[in-house]
């Protein structure tokens, strides 16, 4: 099996890396500055475990890639970027290369299911960070996270079975998982703080406080557009068990984790942000179900026209962000 990493920044890189530090055969798919520094020296995986000069194939396009028998394709690249790439993707590898979507929110799949025969729903439970062009810092231990996996619909097969097993001899936890997508909505639930932390400029994981308070409204907004479109995701306490339990954030180089890969995003200058199909998901949802969503309709909207106009994180308080909320007609 080779895998192809379709967007080889802070989750791809770090799946890919690993894969090849372990003797899987692996190709990267990237673009910019970012391909031509790991083109000229390789990926520079800064890991807990010691920094490592990864010689990896990069190519900057699925069409400079020789497709083969045996190749699997991780998309790793952000929502918003997904329905392109899988079109780029479909017209030089058919339709026929299985894809596996190791990306946040659940819209991803959906996408994919229009063009591809097999389509698999990956969890990305993994700390990284992409800021330089040709380093990703892979900031958890002992393991580098979770990928648990499994068909989009279906049973559990063979590609999922080793996909599984290759993942899991490179530093992950994968398990074939027949709940791959309900894993998928607990995490969404998670990621729903990632366009707060754009806004306010504060991390809204586990956060204490104002912030702990108004994600918890976030999230209780979200539960009940998951209940009335009978929508059922993994508990807190089992995703606990199977998924955070096996790994720990840790510094590298003395370093912390930069944020959410959505502020990584926002950082590198990027005028789009994946809170559309994070909030924005739960916005979908209310509207189609008739549930009121005034706190994620107002982080979507407030995320997306930050990036677009190039303002900082940290440019809204949390209680400036409510009072928005408030004032939503």
């Amino acid at each position: 099996m080779r895998f192809i990493i379709y967007g080889a920044g802070g989750i791809g890189g770090t799946i890919g890396g690993r894969l090849a530090l372990s003797g899987h055969e692996a190709v990267l798919i990237c673009r910019g500055p970012h391909l031509d520094a790991i083109r000229a020296a390789g990926l520079h995986l800064r890991t807990p475990d010691g920094d490592h000069r990864v010689k990896v194939a990069a190519v900057g396009h699925p069409r400079e890639i020789e497709w083969k028998l045996g190749d699997v394709v991780i998309m790793s690249m952000k929502t918003q970027d997904t329905d392109v790439a899988l079109r780029e993707l479909e017209l030089v590898a058919g339709t026929g290369v299985p894809v596996f979507c190791a990306q946040n929110g659940v819209e991803n799949e959906r996408l994919a299911a229009r063009r591809f025969e097999r389509v698999y729903a990956m969890l990305v439970a993994l700390p990284a960070t992409f800021l330089v062009p040709g380093e990703v810092i892979a900031s958890a231990g002992p393991l580098s996270g979770c990928l648990h996996c499994g068909p989009y619909s279906g049973p559990i097969d063979d590609v999922t079975r080793e996909a599984c097993s290759a993942l899991t001899t490179s530093r992950f936890l994968a398990e074939p998982s027949p709940d791959a997508m309900e894993l998928k909505y607990r995490k969404l639930l998670l990621n729903l703080g990632n366009g707060v932390e754009v806004i306010t400029g504060k991390s809204a994981w586990n956060a204490p406080g104002e912030i702990g308070e108004f994600m918890a409204e976030v999230r209780a907004e979200a539960a009940a557009c998951y209940e009335a479109a009978r929508i059922t995701a993994t508990s807190s306490e089992e995703y606990a068990r199977r998924v955070t339990s096996h790994y720990r954030a840790m510094e590298v180089g003395g370093e912390a984790r930069g944020g959410s890969s959505t502020l990584q995003s926002v950082l590198r200058g990027h005028p789009t942000t994946e809170v559309d199909y994070l909030n924005g998901e739960i916005e979908l949802l209310g509207r189609i179900h008739g549930v009121p969503t005034p706190l994620n309709s107002t982080v979507r909207a407030v995320a997306t026209r930050m990036a677009a106009n190039g303002e900082k994180p940290g440019s809204m308080t949390v209680e400036q962000l409510r009072a928005a909320a408030l004032a939503r007609p």
